[in-house]
């Protein structure tokens, strides 16, 4: 028998798994939402909102505001939250990079009281020290994974 993963290998896989549905050619992320008894309650990755076609919005990060993807993608975090099938008071979620100030204002909001992730790349951004400061005075947690023991093959 293989090595067996802990449940925070297995929900942060998910979570890419999930990130590996953008079309994102840039940043993939992924969200996993599981509550205190750890059944998944929530997926999502970043994208553009449901009815909105991906060959009508751009995918770019550079360029006049309205002509860039940022306007338009949902990111994985607030998808995930529109996405479950459950109240989310006292969940945990799993998110491949560190929320930015919007998704965590909807981690707050939604009752999500811990936040698990493995990238905090932004880390110094004005986004992501607003949102720590935001989820500090909240009481919500937040921790880093460094690695999980999994691989994903992507075989072409």
């Amino acid at each position: 028998m293989g090595k067996i993963i802990n449940w925070d290998e297995y929900f942060m896989g998910v979570s890419l798994l999930s990130g590996m549905r953008s079309k994102d050619p840039n940043t993939q992320v992924g969200a996993c939402i599981v509550n205190k008894n750890n059944r998944i309650v929530g997926t999502g990755y970043n994208g553009f909102p449901k009815g909105c076609e991906d060959a009508d919005f751009p995918w770019c990060n550079s360029g006049k505001f309205a002509d860039t993807k940022y306007p338009y993608v949902v990111h994985a975090e607030l998808n995930a939250i529109l996405n479950s099938i459950k109240a989310l008071d006292d969940c945990r979620i799993y998110v491949s990079l560190f929320p930015c100030n919007e998704c965590a204002k909807a981690i707050i909001q939604s009752g999500i009281k811990e936040i698990v992730y493995m990238e905090d790349k932004y880390a110094d951004s004005d986004s992501v020290i607003a949102s720590k400061k935001m989820l500090d005075s909240a009481g919500v947690n937040y921790r880093k994974i460094d690695k999980i023991g999994i691989n994903f093959i992507n075989e072409k």
